[in-house]
């Protein structure tokens, strides 16, 4: 397998050394619009099969500039470690380079024009669906949402679907962690502009006899007990893609996704939202010197906070992504939670990247592994609930990263 990483940040450095340790793939081009940022993926990789890897320079907006780096170095797959705005270029220049591709967050969501906090408007991942049948006549795969949320909390419900429920009545995805950043009092631990994107847009849920249908930001609070230590969270309704996944293939009452944000980082992020801070269409900035330049206002907020892949040294704790489910088994109820736990320490000490990017990282390698040696294939697009879980959770295991199951009530 030839693969083609777009994105040098937290996430892609810590694909490359993760995957520096598996040898299921000939060669992987890792590019970035910052060619030293590659650079500096690739060269930390050197001691364990760098030779395998090179740096590129590449636009991820550019879909032409994309499709011919991955023609001119033949690769077999695009994985992309960008953030959502480039899903749908990278999404179109794999398909027209005739490779598979993968990727950790969907093509982005819009409200509904009207009735934002009732209907949905378009979804996340509606984009890329529109074009299965393309992929489907291409015989080739995309596989959408494949990190840790979305990603492994899909495998984990699919799991329970398979092996240990007779019916679902709820399956609820909670994340939740322990971690503080010495030296801040507001250092996200992963990308601000996908934190804000995914936070202050309508959650939505999925009901069995309603459909897909939108709530307010943060509504739903409830309390979760963490394992391995970090206790109970709050958590609240965050627009999250496994809600927009999950039900395609798995059977259940309802889907929900929450996060334990805390309420500091609420009122930070509402803050934001209210002084527009949050914007993604430009506005128009006047220099000391009478230059006037377009920006971002949330590339501003981006640009003032630390960036997070650098914040591992001073970071402490655990982060738990995790997926609860409800229903029965044998005609009686039954609630477990399926998690899986990273100690930053660990994290560091063993890859040196910080446990949230790390955690996301392992999981689109492991399923890369299980479509280079044939266990997962397809075509089209799909999520991680389409294919069978043990051998992901089994590999998973083997990458050592293991995963826990937590019996809520007794069956």
């Amino acid at each position: 397998m030839r693969i083609l990483l777009v994105g040098a940040g937290g996430v892609g450095t810590a694909i490359t050394r993760i995957a520096a340790r598996r040898d299921f793939f000939e060669r992987m081009v890792v590019a970035d619009y910052d060619l030293t940022r590659a650079e500096a993926a690739v060269a930390a990789v050197a001691d364990a099969g760098g030779a395998r890897f090179a740096a590129a320079r590449v636009d991820a907006s550019d879909e032409e500039a994309v499709t011919r780096l991955m023609t001119d170095e033949r690769c077999d797959v695009l994985l992309n470690a960008t953030d959502p705005r480039f899903v749908m270029p990278l999404f179109r220049a794999a398909l027209a380079a005739g490779a598979h591709y993968l990727d950790m967050a969907m093509s982005l969501s819009r409200p509904h024009p009207e009735r934002p906090y009732e209907l949905t408007g378009v979804m996340l991942g509606d984009e890329q669906f529109a074009l299965d049948d393309r992929w489907r006549e291409a015989g080739r795969l995309a596989l959408v949402g494949m990190g840790v949320e979305p990603g492994l909390s899909d495998v984990f419900a699919r799991y329970a679907a398979d092996e240990l429920f007779d019916t679902i009545e709820e399956i609820g995805v909670r994340d939740g962690a322990n971690l503080t950043v010495d030296g801040y009092d507001f250092a996200p631990s992963f990308s601000i502009w996908t934190t804000i994107e995914e936070c202050l847009n309508p959650p939505v849920v999925h009901e069995a006899d309603r459909g897909w249908f939108t709530t307010a930001p943060f509504s739903e609070p409830e309390v979760f007990d963490f394992p391995a230590g970090i206790g109970p969270v709050e958590c609240v309704n965050v627009e999250h893609e496994e809600v927009l996944l999950i039900p395609r293939r798995v059977k259940a009452g309802r889907v929900t996704f929450k996060y334990g944000l805390g309420e500091e980082f609420i009122n930070a992020l509402r803050v934001l939202h209210q002084i527009g801070l949050d914007r993604t269409d430009p506005v128009t900035v006047t220099a000391k010197d009478g230059t006037r330049v377009e920006v971002s206002p949330r590339d501003v907020v981006a640009a003032c906070l630390p960036d997070p892949a650098a914040l591992g040294d001073r970071m402490h704790g655990k982060t738990c992504a995790g997926t609860w489910v409800r229903g029965t088994r044998d005609g009686q109820p039954r609630e477990v939670y399926l998690y899986h736990v990273v100690d930053n320490a660990r994290s560091m000490r063993e890859y040196g990247c910080q446990a949230v990017v790390w955690q996301t990282a392992v999981n689109p390698v492991v399923a890369l592994e299980l479509v280079a040696n044939g266990t997962w294939s397809g075509a089209g697009v799909l999520g991680p609930e389409a294919f069978t879980p043990r051998p992901f959770l089994d590999l998973l295991t083997a990458y050592d990263s293991p995963w826990g199951i937590r019996e809520q009530r007794s069956a």
